[in-house]
C-alpha cells in the first residue's frame, strides 16, 4: 500500500514541493499515452490512493475528485499515437510526463517518477520502482491519468464501435486484435506497435 514516507523524508531534507509522476496507456494499441503529475498537501492526505490498476473504476473516479480537491497542484500531459510512432513509446512517455510537469499550477523542486529515470526533467528527482504502490504522490498521479484516459477512450468509442474501446480502453484484447486483423488500423492506432508485442 502506498504511503507518504518517501515524500516525508524529502520534506525533512529541505525539499518543499514534491511532484509525483506516472503514466497510463504505454501498452495500448490505440490512442495516447497519458501522464499525471500531482503535488500533494501533507496536511490533507488520503491513504486510499493506490496503484490505479488495483482500483475499481468507480473508486478511481471518486479518488480523482478527491485529488482535485485536496492536492496543492495537479496536471495531465499526453502524447498521441503519431508522436509515439515517430519517437518510440519510452520517449513519448517522457514527453507526456514533461508536459504534465510543465502544466502544474506552480513548479515543483523535486520529482518522484514511476520506474523512469527523471533526468529528462528540469529538477532533481528519483525513479521509484513500482512507485504507484509505494508513494502516495505517484499513486495520485496514476489515478488522475487513468481516469482522464479512460474517459477519453469512452468518448472516442462510438466513432469506432467495432473495436469496443469503451471496454478495452485501447489495450490488445482478443476482440481488439481480431478486428485489427480483418479491418486494419484507424487513424488513432499506433502503427509502430505489433500485435505480438502486446502489453
Amino acid at each position: 500500500m502506498a504511503d507518504f514516507s518517501i515524500e516525508a523524508a524529502l520534506l525533512q531534507d529541505r525539499h518543499r514541493w514534491i511532484c509525483g509522476l506516472d503514466e497510463v496507456g504505454r501498452g495500448c494499441l490505440f490512442g495516447p499515452v497519458v501522464a499525471g503529475a500531482v503535488i500533494l498537501d501533507p496536511a490533507h492526505l488520503n491513504p486510499g490512493y493506490d496503484d490505479s490498476k488495483k482500483l475499481a473504476p468507480a473508486r478511481r473516479r471518486l479518488l480523482a475528485r478527491d485529488i482535485y480537491e485536496r492536492a496543492r497542484a495537479y496536471s495531465i500531459g499526453w502524447c498521441w499515437n503519431d508522436e509515439i510512432d515517430d519517437c518510440n513509446i519510452l520517449e513519448a512517455t517522457k514527453r507526456a510526463m514533461l508536459h504534465a510537469f510543465r502544466r502544474l499550477q506552480f513548479a515543483p523542486d523535486y520529482a518522484l517518477v514511476d520506474a523512469i529515470d527523471p533526468g529528462f526533467l528540469p529538477v532533481p528527482g528519483r525513479a521509484v520502482i513500482q512507485g504507484d504502490e509505494k508513494s502516495l504522490s505517484i499513486a495520485a498521479a496514476s489515478i488522475i491519468a487513468k481516469v482522464f484516459r479512460d474517459r477519453l477512450l469512452e468518448e472516442i468509442s462510438p466513432f469506432f464501435p467495432e473495436f469496443d474501446l469503451a471496454k478495452n480502453k485501447g489495450y490488445p484484447t482478443p476482440r481488439h486484435k481480431n478486428v485489427l486483423s480483418w479491418q486494419g488500423e484507424t487513424i488513432f492506432h499506433r502503427k509502430s506497435f505489433k500485435l505480438k508485442h502486446g502489453c
